[in-house]
């Protein structure tokens, strides 16, 4: 445990024994990370990570690390049993549009299925008193508006994966009303359960297929110009530990037995953070030269969506949470993660967590 971080949150996550599902991922190994030095015991129960290199392999952390399939149900709550998690966060997921196009079936199975399995084995652990199922921006019903999408309008998705997401939103809903109802807590049970949507999350370590980042930095790793797609689409640019703040917060909500934040929650970043792609390469060039790319857009490519965006007055509102890093900021961290992977073989994980932190008031 870091002793400065661990009395943010109200020290709430000290000694929590957190199941992390996911954590072999882009986002998940960050908040493995976080919550470890929040002073928090972590399990975690992934496939193996899905990239060479990965972000979780680099920070070879001392934690319960589980390698299997969220869809295989009774593994999973061998895992729960075992363990006896305080809370649950469900990370695990098929997390490519552009891949749901290719196997819709496994995305489905993944993301419905998978979630209600984890849904499942928290009702059959009684040691669980709350649980987080992050989802997507993408999960509401896009209709390309100009205002940010709020938390109770429709939920959608034109492609497999928006979707999916869409399903475990429905699905997380029914758990609520029929299992771990709020207006029942403290009653018929004992456990609170929330969602958490975010946007386009960008940071070091993260090396998946089909992301603008991801691919700008392979191709610099392979003095080669990247390709870039969809150059006019629009999205909400923020670094991963933007919204991981936020969940961390509805967290400490639920743990501390508040019912009112067991809902659903958008994180997104500041109006200034809604760029096109083209913006943003333009803009990420600046932190390193070696960032070379032409646009190529062919009319074969699956459907993605051209502007999305979230609208977070009630995480501002109830929570107090607001984005920390503008746009630049967050270019900046994400190119120097990578410039300094590449350049000296050195993780600035700590250093941006650190930094970070320093500039949030999470509280004590």
């Amino acid at each position: 445990m870091d002793e400065g971080l661990g009395i943010m949150f109200g020290g709430i996550y000290q000694g929590k024994k957190v199941l992390l599902t996911g954590h072999t991922g882009f986002k998940g190994s960050w908040l493995a990370y976080w919550l470890q030095r929040l002073g928090a015991e972590v399990c975690g129960y992934a496939l193996p990570a899905p990239t060479d290199p990965s972000h979780w392999n680099l920070l070879k952390l001392n934690m319960r690390s589980e390698l299997a399939d969220i869809r295989d149900f009774q593994s999973l709550e061998k895992t729960f049993q075992q363990f006896q998690p305080d809370m649950v966060f469900h990370l695990a997921a098929q997390p490519l549009v552009r891949a749901s196009y290719r196997n819709p079936v496994e995305t489905y199975s993944t993301n419905f299925m998978g979630t209600l399995n984890v849904f499942e084995a928290c009702r059959k652990t009684e040691s669980v008193r709350a649980i987080i199922n992050v989802t997507s921006d993408k999960c509401y019903e896009n209709r390309e508006w100009a205002r940010g999408y709020r938390e109770d309008d429709a939920m959608g998705g034109h492609d497999p994966y928006s979707s999916s997401k869409g399903c475990s939103e429905l699905l997380t809903a029914s758990y609520r009303n029929s299992y771990f109802n709020p207006a029942a807590f403290g009653k018929k049970h004992q456990t609170l359960l929330a969602s958490c949507r975010a946007g386009n999350v960008i940071g070091g370590g993260d090396w998946a297929e089909d992301r603008l980042i991801p691919d700008i930095m392979r191709a610099v790793a392979a003095g080669k110009p990247v390709e870039i797609r969809n150059p006019g689409a629009t999205r909400p640019w923020q670094h991963v530990l933007e919204p991981l703040g936020g969940y961390l917060l509805v967290g400490r909500h639920l743990l501390e037995g508040n019912p009112e934040f067991s809902t659903g929650w958008n994180f997104g970043p500041a109006e200034d953070a809604d760029l096109s792609v083209r913006d943003v390469v333009e803009s990420i060039k600046r932190y390193w030269s070696r960032i070379d790319y032409r646009l190529a857009q062919t009319a074969e490519a699956p459907h993605e969506a051209n502007l999305l965006k979230l609208d977070c007055a009630k995480a501002r509102e109830q929570l107090n949470w607001h984005p920390v890093w503008g746009s630049e900021k967050t270019f900046e961290k994400t190119v120097g993660w990578y410039r300094e992977f590449y350049e000296s073989g050195t993780l600035a994980t700590e250093s941006d967590l650190t930094e970070y932190t320093k500039q949030v008031d999470f509280g004590v």
